[in-house]
């Protein structure tokens, strides 16, 4: 399986960047989805994640209300719009596969079995 991000930039405080990830796979519907964010030095970090269940999404506090996850099962794509982006989003973002379907599960990257190289998002302020 391969994942392949794109999208990420150097954008300014208050701009938008639209992140893809497409997956050379079969089947790409029975997986579910999810992105995670890191930087140097810290651990990486729950971004957003959907379930292939039910298409729930769940969303990190700290991104909520600004972050929007969607997928294309036809185009084995999923994209993440990201709005007023703030500096604090400065990350290597990646997007995971998962054969999980709950919130508990899909909230931690253990679960995840196939990641992409990451694109890097930086934020200027």
């Amino acid at each position: 399986v391969q994942l392949v991000e794109s999208g990420g930039g150097l954008v300014q405080a208050g701009g938008s960047l639209r992140l893809s990830c497409t997956a050379s796979m079969p089947n790409f519907g029975i997986y579910s989805v999810g992105w995670f964010r890191q930087v140097p030095g810290k651990e990486r970090e729950f971004v957003v994640a959907m379930s292939y269940r039910d298409g729930r999404t769940w969303y990190a506090d700290p991104v909520k209300g600004r972050f929007t996850l969607s997928r294309d099962n036809a185009r084995n794509t999923v994209f993440l719009q990201m709005d007023s982006l703030k500096p604090e989003d400065t990350a290597l973002y990646y997007c995971a596969l998962s054969g999980y379907y709950s919130y508990s599960d899909l909230t931690s990257r253990v679960r995840y079995k196939d990641w992409g190289q990451g694109t890097q998002v930086t934020v200027s302020s």
